[in-house]
Formats: C-alpha cells, sequence, structure tokens
C-alpha cells in the first residue's frame, strides 16, 4: 500500500464533491489499485488546513457545511492557496478554484507553481486552459509531470482520455458536439413544454442547473472554452478563447423551436472543432440523431480516420460527476509513477 498525498485547493461544489468521492470509494481504491489518498491540505477562500499526516475527510466537510475552513479549529483563517502549497507537504495538486476567462487567475498561478515544485496536477478549471493552454503544457513538460484535465470538458463525459487512451490508433479528424448542459436544458424546455426562453431559464435557475448570472452558459463562452481545450488537446490545434467564433442561445424564440420542430429537427448549441472550424453556435439537429440528448446531457461525436465516428454521451455537471472524472485523472497519474 503506497499513500498518494493531495493538496486540494477550490473547496466549492466541485472540490466538496472530490472529497465525498473520495470518501466514498477508499475501501475500492485500496484493494483494486493499493492507493492510499491522504488530503495533506485543502484550502477555500477564507483559508486553509494542513496536516503532513493527512486531514479528517468528514470532519472537514461537516465544517465546510457551517462556515470557511479559515473558522476550522485547526484552521489559518486567510491563508491563500498559494501560501498553502508553501506549506503542505504533498504529490499532487488538485485543482478545483472558479474559472476566470480574464485572466485565468487564481488557477494558473497554482497550477504553475505546483509544477514549478515537481507535482502533479489535476484540475476541473477551463478558464487558465482556455487562455494558456500551451504555457501551462510546455511548463508540465519541463517539469516533468502529469497535468490532467478531463474533467474541465464535459464532467463525467470522458472525451479527453477516449481520444487520447482508447483511440490512440486514431487521427481524431473532428469533433462535435453539445459542450453545455444549461443551455441544452433551456433549449429542451423549450422545445418538449412549449417554454419561452424566460421562462425555461428561470426555471433552470430555480433548479440550480443556471447561475443567477447565466451568461457565460447562454452566450456561448462556457462551450468555447471546452472547445479551445479540446482543439488543443485532441486536435493539436493551438488556439485560445480569442480564436472561437461564438453565438449563444438569448435570440432563440419559441417561434423558431417550433418551427424546426414542424421539419423534424430541434435546435442545440452545438461545438464544432476541426482544421479549419472552430466555433460554437446553434444549430438544428434531425429528431432522433445522436446530437438530440436532452436535459443537462453533454455529448460529441469524434469523427475518426480508422474507427468512423465515435459518441460519447455522458452528465456535464454536478459534483459528484465531475470529481468522477478528477478521480480517475488521479488514478492515472498515480497508476503512470508506478501504482498497480
Amino acid at each position: 500500500m503506497r499513500v498518494m498525498r493531495i493538496c486540494l485547493v477550490g473547496l466549492g461544489a466541485v472540490g466538496q464533491g472530490f472529497l465525498r468521492a473520495v470518501q466514498m470509494k477508499g475501501e475500492y481504491l485500496r484493494e483494486r489499485y493499493g492507493l492510499d489518498i491522504r488530503f495533506t491540505g485543502v484550502a477555500d477562500s477564507s483559508g486553509a488546513l494542513h496536516d503532513p499526516d493527512g486531514l479528517d475527510i468528514r470532519g472537514v466537510l461537516e465544517h465546510k457545511k457551517r462556515a470557511g475552513l479559515g473558522s476550522h479549529p485547526s484552521g489559518y483563517e486567510g491563508m491563500t492557496g498559494d501560501e498553502l502549497l508553501d506549506e503542505a507537504e504533498y504529490d499532487c495538486l488538485v485543482e478545483a478554484t472558479p474559472t476566470n476567462i480574464e485572466d485565468g487567475e487564481p488557477g494558473r498561478s497554482l497550477v504553475l507553481k505546483a509544477m514549478g515544485d515537481g507535482k502533479h496536477v489535476v484540475t476541473s478549471n477551463k478558464g487558465h486552459l482556455a487562455l494558456f493552454y500551451s504555457e501551462l503544457m510546455e511548463a508540465a513538460s519541463e517539469a516533468g509531470v502529469e497535468f490532467m484535465f478531463e474533467a474541465s470538458v464535459g464532467g463525467a463525459m470522458p472525451i479527453i482520455n477516449l481520444a487520447r487512451e482508447t483511440l490512440a490508433s486514431c487521427t481524431i479528424e473532428s469533433v462535435i458536439g453539445i459542450l453545455n448542459g444549461t443551455t441544452n436544458f433551456i433549449l429542451s424546455r423549450m422545445a418538449s413544454e412549449g417554454s419561452s426562453y424566460r421562462q425555461a431559464l428561470i426555471e433552470a435557475q430555480e433548479l440550480g442547473i443556471a447561475e443567477t448570472n447565466p451568461a457565460q452558459d447562454v452566450e456561448g463562452t462556457d462551450a468555447a472554452c471546452k472547445a479551445v481545450i479540446i482543439a488543443n488537446s485532441i486536435l493539436g490545434r493551438p488556439c485560445t478563447l480569442r480564436d472561437v467564433r461564438v453565438e449563444g442561445i438569448t435570440g432563440i424564440t419559441q417561434g423558431a423551436i417550433e418551427l424546426a420542430a414542424q421539419e423534424g429537427y430541434l435546435i442545440k448549441l452545438i461545438a464544432e472543432i476541426s482544421g479549419d472550424r472552430l466555433e460554437v453556435g446553434p444549430r438544428l439537429v434531425r429528431m432522433g440523431s445522436p446530437y438530440a440528448v436532452d436535459g443537462t446531457l453533454n455529448m460529441a461525436t469524434l469523427r475518426t480516420d480508422l474507427a468512423g465516428e465515435v459518441t460519447a454521451v455522458g452528465r456535464g455537471a454536478g459534483s459528484l460527476e465531475t470529481a468522477s472524472a478528477m478521480l480517475t485523472d488521479t488514478i492515472t497519474i498515480w497508476r503512470k509513477s508506478g501504482g498497480r
């Protein structure tokens, strides 16, 4: 049995989901992989905890429900994630800070610092990847560490590992799909319930599917960030968020939905990534086709030279679903570093 020491920065829904996933799967990880995960550092926006012998996950989660980590009896109020990385002893940083599409911070600095210290990194954050993909990959290569980010695209839809591992013999020619669950929920409700865009958005917000400020989702920016990550990581096409042609769904009317339905089509927010296209926008898709997924589901069809078209479908959000991708990346790093 070998111990993998984790430093987790960011304790929102995704970070807490990662703690719960490790708590739920602890025995499975020990029996299946001989992997004993210990959290030696955890930070949120209020402060941090660290202990070289490992923190009590249950205690961290219970305290987080009541208050920030800075008020924990053993906490360090005001300690930042960056400061925690100087104090904690760890093998892998799990970074789950909020997406920032202006400058990628604080995620970018945290990732670069961990890599510079020779630590592996798993992230669910797409902001720094969409803005500085090449810089981050070069830093990981120079440091000789693993940098994995499956959770940054599609939550539990395993598109990056599918392309890199399962379809390793194939050249991926294009990826076309639905990469944002919030907009898919809104468009699905408009089609199935006859709701207006505004009614469907309010319902999504009441269910916690859409943010109070839904701009990044409904204007297509979230899907555009994911398109950039796919373009770089799967198609090897260097690009940033500025290179994506983006149109959101705010202009879609109930009349347009009904007109499309009369002809046997649905309207979906589709991302297309290929050698000459990098765009996100509303498109007509045939009812009954692989693109006709409902609710918050994400899907992506990979067009390959040897295997034809391969389609993946999965939940694009959710704390445990996203955490499952992060835990899989953690296991992969463990196995690459000598675990079984």
